[in-house]
């Protein structure tokens, strides 16, 4: 089992007095994603979860539309690989993807191309369901208590999937935000959750990337508890996805 995350010794200052300690820092370490033979992209990531961060990837990035159009993801060929097969029916349009084979972990847009290509576009959603405001101002307490690594490094991000009724589908933490998103989409498309019901609650701002993201996997609704980008904000006007930014009970900034 990899871990997610180390301890290292460290001089702790205060006061004017030096302490030798141990500290947990979380661990980050490239995967090469390969997907028929061509080399993809290296996500930074925290190790674990890489079958579903794969697919998650796959997915918000457009190569596949369901989880059946993956054969299989081997993940034990070779260290930090993931080499992805495609069923035969598959035909994916390499030229119409938009990211370089670098991705750092704090930055998911730092491998595209051009403004243009980042612009990509994805239907908007049509029909929202309603979402009790209360309901929605519970979810970071329930969130913040499933997020163990947070807990033991105070340096990882968590993405969680709702019901709109409030339940906790699945959480994922990643040193990179895109990361712990693309891990729960990836867990949710494999457990077939129809993400049209639910909503998305990330740890940390929201940026253009996590939107796109998330309209790809038609999320109606995100929230954050940090703040939204300027671009977010655009976004989710185009897409009709609802945004909520600090989200830090009992208040919450709706910004669409």
């Amino acid at each position: 089992m990899p871990k997610s995350s180390l301890t290292c010794q460290i001089t702790k200052w205060s006061g004017g007095a030096e302490t030798i300690n141990d500290d947990i820092v979380a661990v980050e370490e490239p995967l090469q994603v390969v997907v028929d033979g061509r080399p993809l992209a290296v996500l930074m990531r925290t190790p674990g979860d890489d079958e579903v961060l794969v697919m998650g990837f796959l997915l918000t990035e457009g190569i596949i539309e369901s989880a059946s159009q993956v054969r299989r993801i081997d993940l034990e060929a070779r260290d930090n690989h993931a080499m992805v097969f495609l069923i035969d029916e598959h035909e994916c349009d390499w030229e119409r993807l938009t990211r370089h084979l670098f991705s750092a972990s704090s930055c998911g847009l730092c491998g595209k191309t051009t403004v243009d290509a980042i612009l990509q576009s994805h239907p908007p959603i049509e029909h929202k369901p309603d979402f009790d405001p209360a309901v929605i101002q519970a979810a970071p307490d329930i969130m913040r208590a499933a997020q163990a690594n947070f807990d033991s490094t105070g340096g990882i991000h968590a993405s969680g999937i709702f019901s709109q009724e409030g339940e906790l589908l699945v959480l994922r933490e990643d040193i990179g935000r895109h990361n712990a998103l693309d891990k729960v989409i990836g867990e949710g498309l494999m457990k077939a959750i129809d993400f049209s019901h639910c909503f998305l609650l990330v740890s940390g701002r929201i940026s253009f990337e996590l939107m796109q993201k998330a309209v790809a996997a038609r999320l109606p609704l995100v929230a954050g508890i940090s703040a939204p980008s300027s671009l977010a904000v655009s976004f989710a006007k185009t897409s009709n996805q609802s945004l909520i930014g600090f989200l830090r009970p009992p208040t919450m900034n709706i910004y669409h």
